[in-house]
């Protein structure tokens, strides 16, 4: 029986979630036992743009045309599809700034002769196409990517913390940065997966994993206002890293309630 066949594509975006697949140096060997990697601009030489794929992962989010047709080519050859990383599957970086047209983007940047881009506005992945399974992550936790990886090639289905940041915070006994800190930290709101990696070196949880499923929004904000923390202020830097989803959700009625109660903004 034959290995199966498996593409890594980048859109665009950073190609962080791609190096820590790269990352994963003692288990490299292993992969490369179980499946044959065809398709990887980033690690081979001489690729395979036409052959049906077993499994593909796709990082980064739609900003022009040409990412577009890309996706929905791998979307056409693949049998199972994975979102990998945060710009793929809320948005990223790439999608906090939607708000500004393209056109004042294309003068502010190249200030002139950009005719030659087919920019479009900014969105994850998961928008246009269907996926099976997405990991979200910015970059993707090398754990997380190697578990499910194993239980596609299994035929199972991956199980991951459906809690939020501050579930792994307190199972490592950080105190919390907003009661004792009285600081803007989006752990509550947050997947976990990342060990509460930055609240454990003494920096608030900036919510670069996206939301957590049916985060309790009416009990944390009574929770930040206690503290004296707007809602806004929370819902600004989760849209550093997730705005589209923030958007879906009608989290911005929420930024209206909070103005007109006078929060700061």
């Amino acid at each position: 029986m034959s290995a199966p066949k498996v593409g890594i594509f980048g859109l665009t975006g950073c190609a962080g979630d791609q190096l820590q697949i790269l990352n994963c140096e003692d288990e490299l060997l292993r992969i490369a036992e179980r499946v044959e990697i065809v398709d990887w601009v980033m690690a081979r030489s001489q690729n395979d743009s036409n052959t049906p794929l077993d499994v593909a992962f796709v990082e980064g989010v739609v900003a022009t045309e040409r990412d577009l047709a890309y996706l929905k080519s791998i979307r056409a050859r693949s049998r199972t599809l994975v979102a990998l990383g945060t710009c793929a599957v809320w948005g990223g970086l790439p999608a906090m700034r939607n708000e500004l047209p393209r056109e004042v983007l294309r003068r502010e940047v190249y200030a002139g002769g950009a005719e030659f881009l087919d920019t479009r506005e900014a969105r994850p992945a998961t928008d246009f196409v269907p996926f099976e399974f997405r990991l979200p992550g910015c970059p993707i936790e090398r754990h997380e990517f190697l578990r499910l990886l194993n239980a596609i090639l299994c035929g199972g289905k991956p199980e991951f913390l459906n809690v939020p940041v501050c579930w792994e915070c307190k199972t490592r006994e950080n105190l919390c940065r907003v009661v004792h800190y009285k600081e803007v930290c989006c752990g509550a709101m947050t997947r976990a997966g990342c060990g509460a990696r930055c609240p454990s070196h003494g920096v608030p949880c900036a919510g670069c994993r996206g939301p957590v499923e049916e985060p309790n929004y009416d009990a944390n904000i009574t929770m930040f206002q206690d503290r004296g923390i707007s809602w806004v202020e929370i819902a600004r830097k989760m849209e550093a890293f997730s705005a589209p989803v923030w958007m879906k959700l009608g989290l911005e009625r929420e930024h209206a309630r909070e103005r007109a109660r006078g929060g700061r903004s």
